[in-house]
């Protein structure tokens, strides 16, 4: 045991090791959720880190800006794609339900006899297109992968061909609408993941996507803070969605909608959450256990997500015996000290408990590396959830897609064919 311990503190203070990569990652993001009332607080090695922080903010913030000057400018052309694009993104960095958000639209348009195009970066190991891919794969959903995204599209749309979807929004008003028919379908509408400062492509609509926990984070830029662009950005929205609206209390959620009100904009809020399904195991993901097989359980959490607060509460309110979290930094690859850190920790809890550990982790995580899960050598688990729409303040699902559809339909003569 000790030549483990001295193992990982060694890696730990080691420059350039996945460990010491990993845990300034973490101080970075612990940094970039402090507020400014909060600094005091902060060790002096801490402290020290913020002016050079501050100064990198500063030149993010003119770099940020940089697209959306351009894009504007009469000399700078945007590329335009035949069939309605909508964006999804948001204002801050990590954990605010985008691509829940691009799988539940991708869905509704299947069901409408729309097939939609996901146009995604694939960034960071492509760990949400590789889940999106998995979780559609029932779908009539094409998903494209590539930094150009404009390029990427025009090539899967000349690929697939395009139709016009205001025909299946017809349809549906006569009832007799009919699902869009396997992969081969013509693409009817362009999803971007993450689309709010990819600029050189035109939109029909745009989705701004709000953490409901931390909606603004203490409003420094990246990487003093989370914020990717002003709150004046928010001008440029059509639909906000406040996402995991259902962990917030309703004053947080007054005062959020306030905020994007008195931004200026006049688009319309939403407000929604990540509801679990289903749990499968990793060697069988095709299983669907019930939520409840973790009544008794104790469970350890393990996630390199945005948000995994949320993730946390998530599975309490399921139910477990009791709940443990290791905590990784967004997009993290877990590696061996990863692996010895978790089955490490699992030993700990049989011996706290005398019960049986199972790990617990989400979609994202499983699908970044199943592999690595698999070689843990422990029961490990993973959470399915999917995006819904609270129907909060008489704003509901029929009311979200009746909004799309409408901006949709009335922007089809601004489009080129």
């Amino acid at each position: 045991a000790q030549h483990f311990v001295t193992r990982r503190q060694a890696a730990a203070t080691t420059p350039g090791t996945p460990m010491a990569t990993e845990k300034a990652r973490q101080l970075l993001a612990r940094l970039a959720a402090t507020p400014d009332a909060a600094v005091p607080n902060l060790p002096f090695l801490h402290r020290a880190l913020l002016l050079p922080l501050l100064s990198a903010a500063s030149a993010a913030s003119a770099l940020l800006r940089l697209p959306v000057i351009l894009s504007s400018s009469p000399l700078r052309s945007r590329r335009t794609l035949p069939v309605p694009v909508i964006s999804v993104g948001n204002l801050t960095w990590g954990g605010n339900g985008k691509t829940p958000m691009v799988d539940f639209l991708a869905r509704r348009f299947h069901a409408m006899g729309v097939s939609p195009l996901i146009l995604t970066r694939g960034y960071a190991g492509g760990d949400e297109s590789k889940m999106l891919r998995r979780r559609l794969a029932d779908t009539s959903t094409k998903i494209g992968v590539g930094a150009n995204r404009a390029a990427v599209g025009s090539s899967m749309l000349q690929k697939y061909g395009h139709v016009d979807p205001c025909d299946a929004f017809c349809r549906e008003k006569l009832a007799c609408n009919r699902v869009a028919s396997g992969k081969s379908a013509k693409i009817g509408v362009a999803i971007l993941d993450d689309g709010m400062q990819h600029r050189s492509l035109l939109r029909d609509v745009e989705i701004v996507m709000v953490n409901g926990l931390t909606p603004w984070g203490n409003t420094h830029f990246i990487p003093r803070g989370p914020m990717r662009e002003p709150l004046s950005a928010l001008t440029r929205a059509d639909i906000v969605v406040i996402h995991h609206a259902d962990l917030a209390c309703e004053a947080q959620l007054e005062t959020i909608a306030r905020t994007v009100q008195d931004s200026g904009t006049t688009c319309s809020v939403f407000f929604s959450k990540l509801a679990p399904s289903h749990i499968f195991e990793v060697h069988q993901p095709l299983q669907r256990l019930s939520l409840n097989v973790l009544d008794g359980m104790i469970v350890l959490c393990v996630s390199a997500i945005g948000c995994p607060d949320a993730f946390i509460h998530t599975v309490r309110e399921i139910g477990p015996l009791n709940v443990d979290r290791l905590d990784f930094s967004d997009h993290h690859f877990f590696n061996d000290y990863d692996l010895e850190l978790i089955q490490e920790r699992v030993r700990q809890l049989v011996d706290q408990h005398n019960k049986q550990t199972v790990v617990l982790v989400t979609e994202k995580d499983y699908d970044r590396d199943p592999d690595f899960l698999r070689m843990l050598g422990l029961k490990v688990w993973v959470l399915s959830s999917s995006l819904q729409i609270m129907p909060l303040k008489e704003q509901g699902e029929d009311e979200l897609l009746r909004k799309l559809k409408d901006i949709i339909t009335a922007t089809r003569h601004v489009v080129q064919p």
